[in-house]
């Protein structure tokens, strides 16, 4: 049967990216914390 693993996390290992079928990097364009906004329940964590 067919098995799929997701991993998440920062700073994949080359060789984790190398035989990986998908990998996706999430950066950060806008977000209120830049200006001082701290985390809210429910939303960040």
């Amino acid at each position: 049967a067919m098995k799929h693993v997701i991993v998440t996390g920062r700073n994949a290992p080359d060789a984790l990216i190398e035989v990986a079928d998908l990998v996706t990097e999430m950066t950060m364009v806008k977000h209120p914390f830049r200006s001082g906004v701290k985390a809210q329940a429910g939303i960040e964590f």
